[in-house]
């Protein structure tokens, strides 16, 4: 393997934005026989990357680390004993590199990027074979990168569980415009299903219409936003699929929008704490399925890649995208909630 220096940006939990620190003329370590060297040139936030730093992440972390899980690049090495992957392949990096089919276990927990283990925010990174996915055929490095925690979770939410996959001609709602609620709608819409989504502004409902939403509620006009969501479904009963991001502060709102044995799946907490939490009574009373969601596996990857390139579907990406040496203002930016679509760091 050719020597190469690594460059990185790394944080301290909890410790606030500014806490990111830059490091240059890092050494890399030799490869084992199951590992590859990537050449990252595209990295894409979450809101856990600033929850983590701002003291507003539910899981433990690192006390320091590499932070950012979601990246994509090129294979520059590869150890001894690899097979699945070969020197100028492009690849993605799984959330999770353990979890790779079934539940998920506190080890595999613990094999998170960017936070237990080191993620990507860095020009090289050492993964396993295992804790890599290959880019999908249409795709560009810089939209590969908002793949693996928004666009899984995504998937996850609305195919994982077997039993009541999203179908044609059934209804979904989505919470936002962040990552996951954006790709849950292309994909809702890739399949023939009707889409609501809510929104707090009046561009990006027209964002939303224009990318193809049948229905845009602002949750802001509407405090009750989800009988309102409820009434547009034809029978009156509700819609089939919610992707639930606010957490306490909205899932009443969605458990008032489901039908009876309709799903809804628990992504994120972006709406805080709530001072009166949804009683578990309310949810035996609907009858719903209420699911909680952790990112997927690299089969659940794998079969979403497929679906993208069989789809043709491209992941909607700011239209600003960020320096490798700008990372503090791409945290920032985030943090401020004004962007609509994956915000993306280019390396290069």
């Amino acid at each position: 393997m050719t020597t190469k220096i690594n460059s990185r940006w790394t944080i301290r939990a909890n410790a606030g934005i500014d806490a990111l620190q830059f490091e240059d003329n890092i050494p890399i370590p030799e490869l084992s026989g199951i590992q590859c060297l990537i050449r990252i040139e595209a990295v894409s936030l979450n809101y856990r990357d600033i929850a983590m730093a701002t003291d507003r992440y539910i899981w433990s972390v690192a006390k320091s680390f590499v932070p950012v899980s979601d990246g994509s690049g090129e294979i520059v090495a590869v150890g001894s004993e690899v097979t699945e992957f070969q020197v100028g392949d492009k690849v993605c990096m799984l959330f999770m590199q353990e979890h790779q089919d079934g539940i998920i276990t506190p080890q595999i927990r613990a094999s998170s990027l960017g936070s237990q283990r080191d993620g990507v925010l860095q020009r090289y990174g050492v993964f396993e074979e295992a804790g890599l996915v290959s880019l999908p055929s249409h795709l560009t490095c810089i939209e590969g990168s908002t793949l693996p925690c928004a666009a899984v979770t995504a998937w996850n939410c609305l195919f994982g569980l077997q039993a009541k996959p999203l179908q044609k001609g059934e209804i979904l709602l989505t919470q936002g415009t962040g990552g996951v609620s954006l790709f849950a709608m292309q994909f809702g819409l890739a399949v023939g299903a009707t889409v609501i989504c809510t929104t707090s502004s009046p561009e990006k409902a027209r964002k939303l219409k224009g990318l193809g939403a049948h229905h845009v509620i602002n949750y802001k006009d509407d405090p009750n936003w989800g009988e309102t969501a409820k009434a547009l479904s034809e029978d009156g009963l509700g819609v089939h699929h919610i992707v639930e991001v606010g957490g306490e502060t909205t899932i009443s709102q969605s458990i008032s929008a489901v039908r009876p044995e309709g799903v809804i799946s628990l992504v994120g907490f972006l709406g805080g704490k709530s001072a009166s939490p949804t009683s578990f009574g309310l949810i035996q009373q609907k009858t719903c399925i209420v699911r909680g969601i952790n990112v997927g596996s690299r089969k659940l990857f794998r079969e979403m890649n497929s679906f993208l390139e069989d789809k043709g579907i491209k992941p909607i990406v700011s239209e600003r995208i960020f320096d490798f040496h700008a990372a503090k203002e791409a945290y920032q930016y985030m943090d401020h909630q004004q962007f609509f679509g994956k915000i993306v760091i280019k390396m290069y």
